[in-house]
């Protein structure tokens, strides 16, 4: 053990040690994989993010979604900058995030390949309808939120979208979402082990 200042408590030597060991890591700066690697424990769900409907719609898988504000409401989404899905939300004001059950993880990874569907054979595959603003809506979805483009900044070789909530929906059903941890597709626990 590891005396305190106070001596009234202590720090295992093994603990002191990682610490030491994680601080001069990080002295050293991250690199990509590093980055990658780490933030890859940070478990996230897994959404569609839409804009426009029918002939114009456009699809990507995305896991970059964070509530921002309940007043107004407002979220954050994230998309690569060069990506045609900036191009299309920043045009347009707007856009739909469609968060993805469990039993719809095939949407997931196809809708994550470059070749993934567009127009009226997206609206097919998804099981998609017309939101209220005009972007396509999966109503088998966990939930789905509908946004006007509140804000857009460039971050690095991504931009920010903050959408503001115009509408909503979610599952009769109980909640059973898709999680992305460690670069796989996994579930939560079945809902009375997690009680």
């Amino acid at each position: 053990m590891t005396p305190t200042a106070t001596g009234t408590a202590a720090v295992p030597r093994a603990v002191t040690a990682t610490a030491t060991a994680t601080a001069a890591t990080t002295l050293a700066g991250p690199d990509v994989a590093t980055f990658r690697a780490a933030m890859g424990r940070f478990p996230t769900g897994v959404t569609l993010l839409t804009q426009g409907s029918g002939d114009s719609t456009l699809v990507m898988t995305l896991n970059s979604l964070t509530s921002v504000s309940l007043d107004p409401l407002l979220l954050l989404v994230s998309v690569r900058s060069g990506g045609r899905m900036r191009a299309r939300v920043s045009d347009a004001g707007g856009f739909a995030v469609n968060v993805l059950a469990e039993a719809q993880r095939d949407l997931a990874q196809e809708f994550s390949a470059r070749d993934r569907p567009e127009g009226p054979a997206a609206m097919r595959r998804l099981g998609a309808v017309p939101g209220k603003t005009g972007n396509a809506v999966l109503p088998a979805a966990e939930a789905y939120f509908e946004c006007a483009v509140e804000d857009e900044r460039r971050a690095g070789d991504h931009t920010l979208f903050i959408g503001r909530v115009t509408a909503l929906g979610s599952a009769a059903a109980g909640p059973d979402p898709l999680v992305f941890h460690q670069g796989r597709f996994t579930r939560l626990p079945a809902r009375q082990d997690r009680d």
